[in-house]
C-alpha cells in the first residue's frame, strides 16, 4: 500500500502536469482569438495593408524584447510569478484589442500583448522541462500539443461568437473569463522555486544551445511558410479556387496537432535524435511533394507531411535545452525560444523576397534543403552536453 507521502508526491506531479497543459492551452488560445479580430481592427481604424503589417510587427517586437530576459527573471522570481503576471496582462489587453480606436494606443497595447506572450511562452517551457524531468518520461510533445488544441479552440470560439452577433468586446471578455478561471484552478501547481540562480539577465547562445536555436529557427520558418504562403502557392501555381486555399494549412495544422498529441510515445520509442532526424526528412519530403507533385491534391499530402515532420522537433529541442550543461537551463530556453521566434517573424518576409526574385517553388525548395540540414544535424544533438 502506498504511503501518504508517496500519494502526495504523485498528486503534486499530476497537478503540475495539468497546470502546464492548461497554460500551454491558454497561450495557444489567446492569439487565435485575436486573429479574427484583426480585420475588425483594420476597418475600425481605417488602416491600409501596409500600416496593418507594421502594427502587427509590434507583437513580435514585444516578444523579442522580453524572451531573452525571461529565463533569468524566472530564476529570480519563479515560473509561477512570471506566468501569472504575463497571463493577467494578456487577459487585460485582449479586450482592449477588440475596442481600441487610436493607432498610438494600439501600438502600446500590441507591444504589451507581444511582450506578455513572449514571457509566458518562455516561462511555461521552463516549467515543462522541470515537470518532464521529474516524471522521468517524455512529456514535452504532449504539452505543446495543448498549445495547438488551444489555437483551434480559440479560433473556433471567437468565430462562433462573432458569427452569432456577439460584440467583439463581449466575445473577448467571455473567452478571457473562461481562461482566467482555468488558470486560477491550477495556479497552486505552477512552480514557484527559484533554485537556478543566474548572475546575468541575458547570455548569448553558444555551443549546443546555438545549434538548438538555429534548428528551432528553421522549423519555425517552415511552419510560418506554410501558414503564410501555402494558400498563395495553391492559388497562383496550382490554379486552385481561393475558397480552397486554406486546405493546405488545414492539412498541416491537423497533422501537427495529431503528431504532438501522440509525440510523447513516439519520442519514448524512437529517442530524441531519431525524432529530429526523421522529422526533418519527412518535412523536407513534404515540401518537395507539395511543390512539385501534381495534381494539386497531392500538395495537401505534402503539407500534411510537413506538419507531421515538424510536430515533435521543437518539443525535443526544448527538452535538449533543459538538459545541456553549456549554459544555464533557463537562459538556454530563452535563447532557443527567441531564435525560433525570429524564424516566425522573418519567415514571411524572407519567403516573399525569395519568391519575388526566384519564384515561390524555389523558396519552398530552399526550405526543404534547410530541413534536410536539420535532419543531418540531429546526429550532433546530445542531451547530456
Amino acid at each position: 500500500m502506498q504511503s501518504t507521502s508517496t500519494l502526495t508526491r504523485i498528486g503534486t506531479a499530476r497537478g503540475q502536469q495539468v497546470a502546464t497543459r492548461v497554460v500551454f492551452f491558454i497561450i495557444g488560445c489567446i492569439p487565435a482569438v485575436w486573429a479574427p479580430l484583426i480585420p475588425l481592427a483594420k476597418a475600425r481604424l481605417g488602416l491600409d495593408d501596409g500600416m496593418l503589417g507594421l502594427l502587427l510587427l509590434c507583437i513580435g517586437a514585444g516578444s523579442i524584447a522580453t524572451m531573452p530576459l525571461t529565463g533569468a527573471l524566472a530564476s529570480r522570481v519563479g515560473c509561477r510569478t512570471v506566468v501569472v503576471m504575463s497571463a493577467l496582462v494578456l487577459f487585460c489587453t485582449l479586450p482592449l484589442l477588440a475596442t481600441i480606436a487610436s493607432v498610438p494606443w494600439l501600438v502600446v497595447v500590441l507591444i504589451s500583448f507581444g511582450a506578455s506572450l513572449g514571457s509566458i511562452d518562455v516561462a511555461i517551457n521552463i516549467q515543462a522541462i522541470a515537470v518532464e524531468h521529474r516524471s522521468g518520461r517524455a512529456m514535452m510533445s504532449g504539452f505543446h500539443g495543448f498549445f495547438s488544441v488551444g489555437g483551434v479552440v480559440g479560433a473556433l470560439s471567437a468565430t462562433a461568437l462573432l458569427s452569432a452577433g456577439v460584440a467583439p468586446i463581449w466575445a473577448t471578455v467571455a473567452v478571457v473569463l473562461v481562461l482566467f478561471f482555468a488558470l486560477l484552478s491550477v495556479i497552486a501547481h505552477l512552480l514557484a522555486d527559484r533554485s537556478e540562480r543566474t548572475d546575468s539577465m541575458f547570455a548569448l547562445p553558444h555551443g549546443i544551445v546555438l545549434l538548438l536555436g538555429v534548428l528551432a529557427l528553421i522549423v519555425f520558418l517552415s511552419e510560418g511558410a506554410v501558414l503564410d504562403w501555402s494558400g498563395v502557392f495553391l492559388t497562383s501555381a496550382r490554379d486552385v479556387s481561393p475558397s480552397y486555399a486554406g486546405l493546405g494549412y488545414a492539412a498541416f495544422a491537423f497533422t501537427m496537432t495529431l503528431g504532438r498529441l501522440t509525440g510523447d510515445r513516439i519520442v519514448q520509442a524512437l529517442g530524441a535524435v531519431k525524432v529530429v532526424g526523421l522529422g526533418g526528412l519527412l518535412a523536407a519530403l513534404g515540401f518537395l511533394i507539395a511543390t512539385y507533385a501534381s495534381p494539386w491534391i497531392l500538395a495537401l499530402v505534402g503539407y500534411a507531411l510537413v506538419g507531421a515532420g515538424c510536430s515533435n522537433i521543437v518539443p525535443v529541442l526544448m527538452t535538449s535545452a533543459g538538459r545541456q550543461t553549456v549554459m544555464s537551463k533557463n537562459l538556454a530556453v530563452s535563447a532557443v525560444t527567441t531564435l525560433g521566434y525570429l524564424g516566425i517573424l522573418a519567415g514571411p518576409a524572407c519567403i516573399g523576397f525569395i519568391a519575388h526574385f526566384l519564384g515561390l517553388p524555389t523558396a519552398f525548395l530552399m526550405l526543404a534543403i534547410l530541413l534536410l540540414g536539420v535532419a543531418v544535424s540531429s546526429r550532433f544533438l546530445s542531451l547530456n552536453r
